[in-house]
């Protein structure tokens, strides 16, 4: 397949889907990443041959080669996105061209084939038509999709393979905070960066995540709930959360967060909150920010709020911040107002209460 030929799915329904009373079970409390659809999205691309054989069939087990590719040099890469139910029950997923764009720019850093972005927005949508009973109706709940693609070759020499299997699979999402939106706390990892120029921080890829488990375990040991990395050349400006962008809001109204630089994962939920803030009347500047700066500017008053932002908790308040030598509150440890009015704007807009003057929102029934 070529990058402009369309390739069609074959739809295969699952011939034992879930009942619907066992469904309404399960959505009731769906937690996050623990239930699935009845179905999921197969493609297989071959070098010479391109992309072929897309399927959407029932989710079931991945055979797989101990010698395939993926298990030896981790050539993976994945999305992530969801679908919403709107007010008037339609459903819509939250700029899907743009993870789209994100998967194909991981796959070159990490010497993969490119999926055109097309095949990529259809294989969502193929799933979620098929998977739409799996839409939790609830406020706040909603569909996770996870798109990723690995290697599969069956082959141990260290070169980038020539086989490939994209998948989609889909998992029923409750409310990210139990009880409403809490500050959370974060530790500031002293030995532990993420990645360093030149290396794979901007791609969405699996081993980025897995050199951010022992920081974050680290993050738990000292009471937090997330890990905050510095950069890794001086060890003093701030990068990104494990999982999440970070901003800070300034007493003048001013948002800052750190530059991309290829160090940081170009957050799609990141580029919707820069947009929606100067919109909203901030002056938005995407600049490096210190630690030593963090500190002294929550003390003087200077700094009055920080937030993460990312595609499952959206806009989530930071209220704590500890490190080996000590620990300080913002903004007296309380969600502040300007990063409850983004999120709520965002939140408006994913599910169709708020005019959506991008064309963020992608119908799909």
């Amino acid at each position: 397949m070529s990058g402009g030929d369309k390739l069609d799915f074959e739809i295969r329904p699952n011939p034992a889907p879930v009942s619907a009373a066992d469904r309404a079970a399960l959505l009731a409390n769906p937690g996050f990443g623990r239930v699935f659809t009845d179905h999921m999205v197969t493609v297989r691309y071959a070098e010479g041959k391109g992309w072929y054989d897309a399927r959407v069939e029932a989710r079931a087990p991945i055979p797989m080669d101990p010698a395939a590719a993926v298990l030896h040099y981790a050539q993976e890469i994945f999305e992530g996105l969801k679908a919403y139910r709107t007010g008037d029950g339609s459903v819509t997923m939250f700029r899907p061209e743009a993870n789209a764009a994100r998967f194909v720019a991981s796959a070159r850093r990490l010497a993969m084939p490119e999926l055109p972005p097309e095949t990529f927005v259809d294989s969502l949508r193929k799933l979620v038509e098929i998977d739409r009973e799996w839409i939790p109706e609830h406020e706040d709940a909603s569909l996770y999709l996870r798109p990723f693609m690995f290697a599969s070759e069956v082959f141990l020499g260290v070169r980038p393979a020539n086989e490939y299997l994209y998948c989609v699979i889909a998992s029923p999402a409750g409310a990210y905070f139990a009880g409403g939106v809490k500050p959370v706390t974060v530790w500031v990892s002293p030995d532990y960066t993420r990645a360093a120029p030149g290396g794979t921080g901007a791609a969405k890829c699996g081993g980025n995540y897995a050199a951010s488990l022992a920081a974050q375990a680290e993050a738990i040991e000292a009471g937090c709930d997330q890990v905050v990395f510095l950069d890794a050349v001086e060890r003093r400006y701030v990068d990104e959360l494990g999982g999440m962008n970070v901003f800070f809001v300034y007493d003048d109204g001013t948002l800052v967060t750190p530059p991309l630089g290829g160090t940081i994962l170009p957050g799609i939920t990141r580029d919707a909150v820069l947009t929606l803030a100067a919109e909203a009347g901030h002056e938005v500047r995407e600049q490096p920010v210190s630690f030593a700066d963090w500190q002294s500017d929550a003390a003087s008053g200077r700094l009055r709020e920080v937030f993460a932002c990312g595609t499952a908790a959206v806009v989530t308040p930071i209220g704590g911040v500890k490190f080996p030598d000590g620990e300080f509150l913002i903004g007296g440890g309380e969600p502040g107002t300007v990063t409850m009015a983004l999120r709520q704007k965002l939140v408006d807009i994913q599910r169709g209460r708020a005019e959506d003057r991008h064309g963020w929102v992608t119908s799909v029934l």
